[in-house]
């Protein structure tokens, strides 16, 4: 009984020694996130800021849109993925001087913000709504780590 007993507790000690370190490598990455860069603000901060400076741009069809793309994502982590891509969205309307926030801001900003593994899921939705994707194979063909700092310069 004891030997079953002992293997129990090895279990249990290294299933909550995973989980605690599962649960600290997102706590580090968010604290990440919240760390000044060059500039004096974080990632975090020119999220918020660009939502905060676009928010009256957005219509009901663009939110539409937005929420069904990011449907596939898991209900726990779509409310950050949906602020981040907004956010996304929202810089490329700013730094192209837009009124609003169009269809194809909203895609532009979704391909941007998203990893590459997510672009085939984008396709296929795309598809479904019959919008055409060719306009989009330039950023389609960049990996996420190319859109660095002066990704418009290249889009151009």
């Amino acid at each position: 009984m004891s030997g079953i007993m002992n293997y129990v507790l090895i279990f249990w000690g290294i299933f909550l020694i995973g989980t605690m370190a599962i649960g600290g490598f997102f706590m580090f990455r968010k604290f990440l996130k919240q760390l000044p860069k060059a500039d004096g603000k974080s990632d975090m901060d020119w999220e918020v800021y660009y939502m905060d400076k676009t928010k009256h741009m957005w219509d009901e069809s663009e939110k539409d849109l937005l929420e069904d793309l990011v449907s596939p994502i898991p209900e726990l982590f779509r409310d950050v993925a949906r602020h981040k891509i907004a956010s996304k969205i929202g810089e490329i309307a700013l730094k192209k001087n837009k009124d609003k926030i169009t269809q194809e801001l909203v895609i532009e900003g979704y391909i941007v913000a998203t990893p590459k593994r997510d672009h085939r899921f984008l396709r296929k939705k795309l598809h479904e709504k019959n919008i055409d994707v060719t306009p989009y194979e330039p950023l389609f063909n960049m990996a996420n780590e190319d859109y660095a700092p002066n990704w418009q310069e290249r889009y151009k």
